[in-house]
């Protein structure tokens, strides 16, 4: 087994390979020495002025990626109003999701809400039952953390093989972004908690009524009360103007558009934690409140949605990799379905329960490829093959699922997802 990168396939190896070359390493030098109208020529927006700083107060991306954008399963997703949509994963890069593109889940379309008439209540087991207006809130100290948010069916439909062909429909029901927001434990002691006190139940303001229950340990330990990510007011459709943030936690625990939370001595065993978000096990028994997002990782690029254009040589392979429970110190890959694996470079912030990004370099000879990315997280887990997940919980199953993907890539660059056993 290979745990480390060849020579060529190190920064200093890519370098002397480009400067054999003649320094025209991607395209082999054949556009420019031909005198490329693209670089020889005036091209139009060269020639006339451009709109100003007031055309565009609030900015928006080129024209030329308007391709890039959240899309649904029309099979998959017909309702669009209790659905889902997808993150395009392959089309990005770092950690950070835009705004613009975190994938939607709702139970009951996007509530657009005015935020001088919403209110916060906390109520229950409570010293001192408490309503809060938004200007209330900002007053309480605030905290800034990126954070990862993954709906528990992310890879759902691949309990049974491979369904959905592209990063973005298979892994796309996440987004990692900067929250501030509010310590929920400073809100809860500002109401008082009586000693029975064991569980919250939040609830969002949408016409669904979303609810969940949330252990007393996680509520005081990191969960926050946000108003704001990535520095500007939330999004609608991802909970304006309050949600809850459970860091670590399947996503539908994120109540948005939060209104209330109740404290309670117990859970409250409602629908979307009986019903819905369990785990179906191969005896048909369910396992409910497993809230942990295990480790997980998948290559973007190449992907289905990301197919290698360049042609043979030097190429890049990136994705990303989350835990539940910490940080990801290592992702290892491999190009030949798991003979032989090689250890990725991780790069940008390590920051616990949130996405990390990894890189492999390689030279491609053009022979066909089967891609995986397996992540280990900071508690020394590692993230298992999906033959390892069915042993214990079948196919029939929908949520947590963090097997290993595979993606192949055949020898005109196009890739597909399949399975290798």
């Amino acid at each position: 087994m290979t745990e480390k990168s060849g020579p060529s396939t190190t920064r200093r190896g890519f370098l002397k390979a480009g400067l054999a070359a003649g320094g025209a390493v991607a395209s082999g030098g054949a556009a420019y020495a031909a005198g490329d109208p693209a670089i020889t020529e005036l091209q139009p927006w060269m020639q006339y002025l451009g709109d100003g700083v007031d055309a565009r107060p609030y900015g928006y991306p080129s024209e030329f990626e308007s391709h890039v954008k959240r899309r649904n399963v029309e099979w998959l997703t017909a309702d669009t109003v209790s659905s889902v949509n997808f993150t395009p994963l392959h089309e990005l890069d770092g950690i950070i999701t835009p705004n613009g593109l975190c994938f939607e889940r709702h139970h009951g379309g996007i509530a657009e809400i005015d935020p001088a008439q919403h209110r916060l209540m906390i109520n229950g087991l409570v010293d001192k039952p408490l309503v809060f207006t938004m200007q209330d809130l900002m007053r309480f100290p605030r905290e800034n953390h990126v954070y990862f948010l993954e709906c528990a069916a992310n890879t759902g439909m691949e309990w049974r093989g491979a369904q959905l062909n592209g990063c973005q429909f298979t892994h796309g029901m996440i987004h990692n972004v900067m929250y501030t927001g509010i310590p929920l434990k400073l809100i809860l002691e500002e109401a008082g908690l009586k000693t029975n006190a064991k569980w919250i139940l939040p609830e969002g303001a949408d016409a669904s009524g979303m609810t969940r229950s949330v252990p007393m340990e996680k509520a005081l330990d990191d969960c926050l009360v946000a108003f704001k990510m990535n520095g500007e007011m939330l999004r609608p459709e991802q909970g304006y103007p309050l949600r809850l943030v459970v860091p670590g936690w399947e996503g539908n625990m994120w109540v948005k558009w939060l209104r209330r939370i109740e404290v309670g001595d117990k859970p409250w065993h409602h629908r979307e934690e009986t019903s819905k978000y369990t785990d179906l096990l191969e005896n048909g028994d369910a396992r409910r409140f497993t809230w942990e997002m295990d480790a997980k990782s998948v290559i973007t690029n190449p992907s289905p949605q990301a197919p290698i254009l360049h042609g043979k040589g030097h190429t890049v392979l990136t994705g990303v990799a989350w835990s539940g429970r910490g940080t990801i110190p290592r992702v290892d890959v491999t190009i030949d379905g798991g003979k032989n694996w090689h250890q990725a470079r991780m790069d940008g912030p390590s920051l616990t329960k949130s996405m990390h990004r990894f890189y492999y370099e390689f030279d491609w000879d053009g022979s066909p490829l089967l891609l995986q990315s397996r992540a280990h997280d900071s508690t020394g887990y590692v993230q298992p093959t999906k033959d390892e997940l069915r042993k214990f919980r079948g196919e029939n199953s929908i949520y947590h699922n963090n097997g290993i993907q595979t993606w192949y890539v055949n020898e005109k660059g196009i890739a597909e997802n399949v399975e290798v056993s």
